[in-house]
């Protein structure tokens, strides 16, 4: 490879890597869930776990710390007994929140054609294709 080259890639690399890893973070199936079900205001871990479908506990757990430490969550212990925890959105989350609303309104805008699009390629894709004369040989 020619060092030029090289030079490009660890570029790019350096550049991509941080938004790579930011967004695999935050674009996640039950991340979006949080983020969007804490929009409202504070909640409860219970509330969250009733509110995203399909949540185990250990993952709802998980991804709380993951965006607790991200800086998207703010975790409050109320000293209560038993005690009473609350997630919030911090100012940074609330503007990815806003731009997660945009994706929804756009996929719901969308949703016919994208499932009208699918239908079409499969059954282009079922359709038997004419055998090739000159590949038989």
């Amino acid at each position: 490879m020619s060092r030029s080259h090289t030079r490009v890639t660890d570029a790019v690399r350096e550049e991509a890597c941080p938004v790579t890893e930011v967004l695999d973070r935050v674009a996640g199936k039950w991340s979006v869930g949080i983020l969007i079900a804490a929009a409202h205001g504070p909640v409860r871990f219970t509330e969250l776990e009733r509110a995203i479908n399909g949540i185990s506990r250990r993952m709802l757990t998980l991804t709380l710390r993951r965006l607790e430490r991200d800086g998207l969550l703010v975790r409050t212990v109320h000293p209560t007994v038993p005690p009473k925890v609350e997630y919030s959105l911090t100012p940074m989350a609330r503007e990815l929140h806003a731009s997660l609303t945009g994706l929804v309104d756009w996929a719901e805008r969308h949703r016919s054609a994208i499932a009208a699009a699918r239908a079409a390629y499969d059954t282009a894709a079922e359709r038997p294709t004419a055998p090739d004369p000159t590949s038989a040989r």
